[in-house]
């Protein structure tokens, strides 16, 4: 009887089904409904100590990188902030002097030339004299050799160092960046330069610093190789403002935005003069609007047959 059930299963006249089998099998192996209470508790156990590794591991991981960000950056309200608020230019002339008189003994400004000053914090006189204070390699002359000559309004603000190897041989290894973009080259970069300028202070217990370095909480790791340049009385304002610390702080930041943003008040200018133009096309738009669309819009349309179906 079973040889002749297995010819007729081979003959393909009656097949064989597996179904109940292969259902309970995924049954068996798809679903924990037949676990045992231990099991689930040493599963349960399992997956806690698993994330407490995890955790145990970021958080380790995490403070080989505490000070990535040690201090939060505060927003001040800088003048500047505001739809239709333009750049202090009496701030921008006190932050050329401090630029001039302190940061560019290290800092270049490449970018800025002479002739950028004018109307901005020097008139055309001024900034020829500043001009002419420095001397640059020119030529070559008739001879074929070079000269110096004082500088011109078309000369680019001279940098400290002839190139980069000097600026980190005379730095500790440290190559002091090109300020003329730096507020744009760090997000919130009015706010980071100012915290960055005023907030030096004392190494936290536990941080060691190298020879060179100094602590400040707003840069990454803490170690920054600029020491402290801004202080009270670092400088001595033409036009007589104090210079405390923190004035000499705003007043550079603020001269720094220019910089990074040269058409800062003229998109200012031309955000009002938008406004205003569309203050007075608008009305007008929308009469003539509803002068042209009103009959078309208030006109009913009937359809008439001209046959009328019997």
């Amino acid at each position: 009887m079973a040889a002749s059930l297995g010819r007729v299963c081979k003959s393909g006249l009656l097949k064989p089904n597996y179904g109940p089998l292969l259902n309970q099998q995924v049954h068996n192996f798809s679903t924990a409904n037949q676990w045992s209470r231990g099991r689930k508790v040493l599963l349960a156990c399992l997956g806690v100590t698993a994330g407490g590794i995890s955790a145990l591991i970021y958080a380790l991981d995490r403070s080989v990188k505490a000070f990535d960000v040690i201090a939060p950056l505060q927003t001040y309200k800088w003048g500047f902030y505001g739809l239709f608020n333009s750049l202090d230019h009496a701030s921008l002339r006190r932050g050329w002097e401090v630029y001039k008189n302190v940061c560019s003994a290290c800092h270049s400004l490449q970018y800025i030339c002479y002739r950028h000053l004018i109307g901005v914090t020097h008139t055309e006189d001024e900034a020829k004299a500043l001009a002419e204070e420095i001397q640059v390699q020119d030529g070559p002359d008739d001879t074929g050799a070079y000269f110096m000559r004082p500088g011109k309004l078309s000369d680019h603000i001279p940098s400290p160092y002839p190139n980069e190897e000097a600026a980190r041989a005379a730095n500790n290894g440290s190559y002091p960046p090109d300020l003329t973009f730096i507020i744009n080259a760090v997000h919130n970069g009015e706010n980071y330069v100012f915290s960055l300028l005023t907030g030096y202070c004392d190494p936290p217990a536990g941080v060691k610093l190298r020879e060179g370095q100094y602590f400040n909480p707003y840069f990454v790791d803490g170690a920054l190789g600029m020491p402290q340049i801004v202080y009270d009385e670092v400088l001595e304002y033409e036009d007589g403002t104090p210079a405390s610390a923190s004035q000499v702080a705003k007043d550079v930041v603020e001269f720094l935005m220019w910089t990074a943003n040269s058409e800062f008040d003229e998109r200012k200018r031309l955000t009002i003069k938008l406004l205003g133009m569309a203050a007075l096309l608008l009305p007008l738009m929308i009469y003539w609007n509803r002068k042209t669309w009103s009959s078309v819009k208030n006109t009913k349309l009937l359809f008439t047959p001209r046959y009328k179906k019997e």
